[in-house]
């Protein structure tokens, strides 16, 4: 009976210790199932949820862009400047210097300028008939008046010198002989600079020219030398327009040297101009080292072994 009661025991207490084992490895395979991810669902509207590691960067505004206001600068000035080829280096030289600036150009001829200077349509004049010049500021329209550089006057024609005028003492004595030969001759007609100096000559020689053969265009230096060189016609041209278009002419220098062909540019400020600012920044950098010796007493020199006007700011002629 005791083997019997102690044997039923044992049964029990190993039956008993098998549910244990059993309970304790049921509960290592629940805690190892627990690892289970939680995803949470994002608002609704809301991009969705990152990751809570994951460390979002406040959104940033770039402040706004602010470009300097640019204005313009008009410029009256000569079509004898304009066709030499200066102002494709002057200008972008200018507006380097002074990125708040755009320069208009309007080449016309000095008798023009002046008149756009009258009516306040030009902030600042770049011309060449000084006399026209000072009645300007002394009439109360312009600031002030600086020369700025100058080059020659001459005679071109063609090669044949129909008058044989070449070599002729002075320019006076070539225009008293082209008019008793009545050889051609073309006039600009359009009270620019040039057509003023012309006048002037005429009048030095005693002579009114006047005929067919006297030919009128009223147009700028550049085309009026085309018509010259079509109709093989003399003409008056400053240096600088010549030799810049002279691969398309068929014209040579036929009277040059006399000191009555000297010629006069000058910068002037209009007086009450729209932009008189601008019109005076322009004044004095064309004035300045900048220009005088950065631009204008080296332009041509690469193309034509000579510069095409001489800066002359700081001194008076």
């Amino acid at each position: 009976m005791i083997s019997s009661s102690r044997s039923k025991m044992w049964k029990v207490a190993s039956l008993g210790l098998i549910v244990l084992v059993a309970l304790a490895f049921a509960g290592l395979l629940a805690g190892c199932g627990s690892s289970t991810t939680t995803t949470t669902a994002a608002p609704a509207g809301n991009a969705t949820t990152l990751a809570p590691e994951t460390t979002v960067a406040p959104e940033t505004t770039a402040p706004p862009t602010t470009t300097a206001a640019v204005s313009d600068v008009i410029l009256a000035s000569t079509t004898s400047t304009q066709d030499s080829g200066l102002f494709d280096v002057l200008i972008p030289a200018f507006e380097k210097d002074n990125p708040q600036y755009k320069v208009k150009v309007v080449a016309v001829g000095t008798g023009e300028a002046l008149k756009l200077g009258e009516t306040k349509d030009a902030d600042v004049l770049l011309v060449h008939a000084k006399a026209k010049e000072e009645e300007f500021i002394k009439n109360g329209f312009g600031k002030e008046r600086r020369d700025v550089m100058y080059n020659d006057f001459l005679i071109v024609g063609p090669q044949s010198d129909p008058a044989k005028v070449k070599g002729s003492a002075s320019v006076a004595d070539a225009l008293k002989t082209i008019a008793a030969a009545k050889a051609p001759f073309v006039t600009r007609a359009d009270e620019s600079g040039t057509a003023v100096k012309e006048a002037g000559l005429w009048k030095a020689a005693g002579i009114t020219p006047k005929g067919d053969w006297y030919m009128a265009t009223g147009q700028g230096m550049g085309d009026s030398l085309k018509v010259a060189s079509e109709k093989q016609a003399y003409i008056l041209t400053d240096r600088a327009t010549y030799l810049n278009l002279k691969p398309s002419l068929d014209l040579v220098p036929i009277v040059e040297g006399d000191k009555a062909l000297f010629n006069q540019y000058g910068v002037i400020v209009v007086t009450g101009a729209k932009n008189e600012a601008g019109g005076q920044a322009f004044f004095d950098w064309i004035l300045s080292p900048a220009a005088q010796e950065g631009v204008i007493k080296t332009y041509g020199t690469d193309k034509f072994g000579e510069p095409l006007f001489i800066p002359n700011a700081n001194a008076q002629k």
